[in-house]
């Protein structure tokens, strides 16, 4: 699946832009995925090289590396905090797997976060602070629908 997202990301996904504002990353879908269970240490490792992959293919300096590490590192506390009780999710987090509420709030909480450190670090600047929040929504909003697409596509029961 690594492979396969960043191929699908840098040959696919990467050509795609809406008048500047519409840029959906797919590949955040590997981590999202990871079992509950992968330790912490694993979780960074994996983010790491799966941001480095994007990074090295986009000629971007970073900036995938770091949003995917810190989205990487978060997740768990994200998990905790949108499980209510323990029996309610399983240690799969897709969407066959757990309810749809749930594989909603997990998948919009994670996207909004990575790109929002992946847009502003590409811009690095706060000086049009709200034309790149903008960008930030609709590029989430629109990788959340490719990603909840996809677990209905490829994964479905």
């Amino acid at each position: 699946m690594f492979v396969a997202l960043v191929l699908l990301q840098v040959l696919i996904f990467n050509q795609f832009q809406f008048n500047g504002y519409v840029n959906p990353y797919l590949y955040v879908l590997f981590i999202l995925l990871l079992p509950l269970s992968t330790p912490r240490y694993m979780l960074l490792f994996l983010g790491f090289f799966l941001g480095l992959a994007v990074d090295i293919f986009s000629d971007s300096l970073g900036i995938h590396a770091a949003a995917t590490v810190f989205i990487a590192y978060i997740r768990p506390a994200v998990i905790r905090t949108i499980s209510i009780r323990e029996e309610d999710r399983s240690d799969f987090p897709g969407l066959k797997q757990n309810k749809f509420s749930w594989f909603l709030s997990y998948t919009a909480i994670l996207v909004f976060i990575h790109h929002f450190i992946l847009l502003y670090l590409e811009y690095f600047t706060f000086t049009h602070f709200f034309s790149t929040l903008l960008r930030v929504f609709l590029s989430a909003i629109f990788s959340i629908f490719v990603i909840v697409l996809s677990q209905f596509i490829i994964f479905r029961q």
